[in-house]
């Protein structure tokens, strides 16, 4: 068993781009392709340190590298254009997602989508993948005013579980996600995507998952000590 819980969660909180959907890689070549496309080139570090973050946010790390003759909207608008265009037929799950929701569900093990994106983002991805009705709780953009790595997002949803902070799980795959849930005070598991686990990312989290079937293990193996006689 290579994760170990300090304590059985009673919530857990999922992030969503990155985490559940493979999302990050879609989006990563629709804005490299977007700023090719208006003469310029976007780092990938750029793009990395975005991950994460807002709209407003990202929005904002673009302006100040681009300056401010870019057309950011414009920018902007293509990117999405792409990204939904590829959405449509490359959208795909990350590895266990179903089997982690389904023991969550076996257990009495409530749980949300904490993100940084809009609703009807969610509600596109999980319709695609008939996951609509199993996530009844999404905090995304406009439920909070300070997003990630701020901890309202993890804190909202959490009050609205109706559980305390520190008794959910929160999973990220992003930086800026490790550290809002951190703050929030929720025990966390990184999986990374596109980001590895620095030191720093490390010491916020209880463990770094490789995928998210080591987190339903340790669910399932947290499970049974709980339930086992004294």
């Amino acid at each position: 068993m290579s994760i170990r819980l300090p304590r059985m969660p009673q919530a857990v909180v999922f992030d969503m781009d990155g985490l559940l959907f493979d999302t990050e890689a879609l989006y990563r070549d629709a804005m490299l392709a977007a700023a090719k496309a208006l003469g310029q080139t976007m780092p990938l570090s750029l793009y990395l340190a975005t991950i994460g973050l807002s709209g407003e946010a990202t929005r904002q790390s673009l302006s100040k590298h681009f300056g401010a003759d870019f057309d950011l909207d414009l920018f902007w608008e293509q990117a999405a254009a792409a990204f939904h265009i590829q959405a449509t037929t490359e959208l795909r799950l990350k590895p266990g997602v179903v089997e982690l929701i389904g023991s969550l569900e076996d257990l009495d093990i409530p749980f949300a989508i904490a993100t940084s994106s809009q609703h009807h983002d969610v509600e596109r991805n999980l319709g695609l993948h008939g996951l609509l009705d199993r996530f009844p709780v999404v905090v995304a953009h406009g439920d909070y005013q300070l997003g990630k790595p701020h901890p309202e997002p993890f804190l909202t949803a959490a009050r609205r579980l109706d559980v305390a902070p520190e008794l959910c799980l929160a999973l990220e795959d992003s930086h800026n996600g490790v550290r809002s849930a951190s703050s929030a005070g929720m025990m966390t598991i990184m999986v990374p995507d596109l980001l590895v686990a620095t030191e720093e990312i490390r010491a916020l989290c209880v463990s770094v998952a490789s995928h998210l079937g080591e987190v339903r293990d340790a669910l399932l193996h947290n499970s049974r000590g709980a339930h086992a006689p004294a």
